[in-house]
């Protein structure tokens, strides 16, 4: 576990070489101050509302950031009317629920699962690979027969709205990931989800407790009627989440293959280390993702959520229709995050 965290630290001190003169120019003095006594809890999505909620109870009894983000992402994670989370989410173009999960610390520690399938709570699978293995990745069988190990409960999660969901879909078996797009849910004449799905999927979720320490977690039952095995951003560090307890933390969500390609929370927050506020972090992030394919990023939605140190935040996306909720001692948000396009 130490030489892993120490790789992971040297690594992240050579990254910034490889960000821009420009931006080194925008250097600020670091790590940020902690902001102590003053906790608080971001997430991705209208729905992070509820998982805020639940953080904040850990987090407003003095609790430690960890078990808030384990605590928050699980009320999506067990929502059966949450299509893009967890339980009751759509399936595979198999029509198989499989689920992805990451989580990470204030130490570098880290762990995650993709593609696992009848387990409701996916993220605490991977607090487990995080704690009880020297591993930070398993998949698929391997996660299910650990997680079963474990004391976990197997059960179906392909409810019967997404099962009848999943059925019509195959009548066309039209597959086309577009994302939200102005927040609206495409009609049926040009919905390529039948019954208007609103694709947009995953939760990500950061916090800062009462010491000032962050983690973050982020799970999804990814794109619906994917192939199977598919797996996005979500559930992989430096891409779908990332913490850097001596700067800050960030979460995406949209379409993960556009996030993989850059490694996008991890560059939000080597953005955030050279001065960066964490909104302008992040549309630097999502204006890399137009500068790689211009054409391409115009038909997807990307979004990039960010929390620094000094308890700042901030989003970008890459269409409008991005939201996120924010829970502190001082107020309790649901904010439209800003676009590029």
């Amino acid at each position: 576990m130490s030489t892993r965290r120490k790789f992971l630290r040297s690594s992240v001190a050579g990254s910034a070489a490889v960000l821009s003169g420009q931006s080194l120019l925008a250097m600020q003095e670091v790590p940020y101050p902690v902001t102590k006594g003053n906790p608080i809890v971001i997430s991705t999505w209208d729905f992070g509302k509820a998982a805020n909620a639940e953080a904040w109870k850990i987090l407003s009894a003095g609790g430690r950031a960890l078990d808030a983000v384990e605590a928050g992402v699980k009320v999506p994670e067990a929502d059966e009317s949450n299509q893009s989370v967890g339980y009751g989410g759509l399936p595979d173009r198999d029509g198989r629920v499989t689920l992805d999960a990451c989580i990470m610390d204030e130490q570098y520690n880290c762990g995650s699962v993709m593609c696992l399938e009848h387990i409701m709570h996916p993220i605490s699978v991977a607090r487990l690979v995080m704690e009880k293995t020297p591993h930070v990745v398993l998949v698929g069988d391997g996660a299910l027969q650990f997680a079963l190990a474990n004391g976990f409960k197997k059960e179906n999660l392909l409810t019967p709205a997404s099962e009848k969901a999943w059925k019509e879909w195959l009548k066309t078996s039209k597959y086309e990931p577009l994302m939200n797009i102005e927040n609206k849910l495409y009609n049926k004449e040009n919905d390529p989800m039948p019954g208007g799905i609103n694709n947009h999927d995953t939760i990500g979720l950061l916090a800062m407790d009462t010491n000032g320490q962050l983690s973050g977690a982020c799970t999804t039952s990814g794109m619906a009627y994917k192939l199977h095995g598919r797996v996005g951003d979500s559930p992989i560090i430096g891409a779908g989440l990332y913490v850097d307890n001596e700067v800050g933390a960030a979460t995406s969500t949209g379409v993960g293959e556009e996030v993989i390609r850059i490694v996008g929370s991890h560059l939000v927050v080597e953005l955030m280390r050279q001065g960066h506020k964490p909104e302008a972090a992040c549309k630097k992030a999502v204006e890399r993702i137009i500068s790689r394919s211009p054409e391409k990023a115009k038909q997807v939605q990307v979004g990039f959520l960010a929390i620094n140190k000094k308890g700042e935040f901030g989003a970008y996306a890459l269409q409008p229709g991005f939201t996120y909720a924010v829970k502190s001692g001082k107020e309790e948000t649901i904010y439209k995050g800003k676009s590029i396009y």
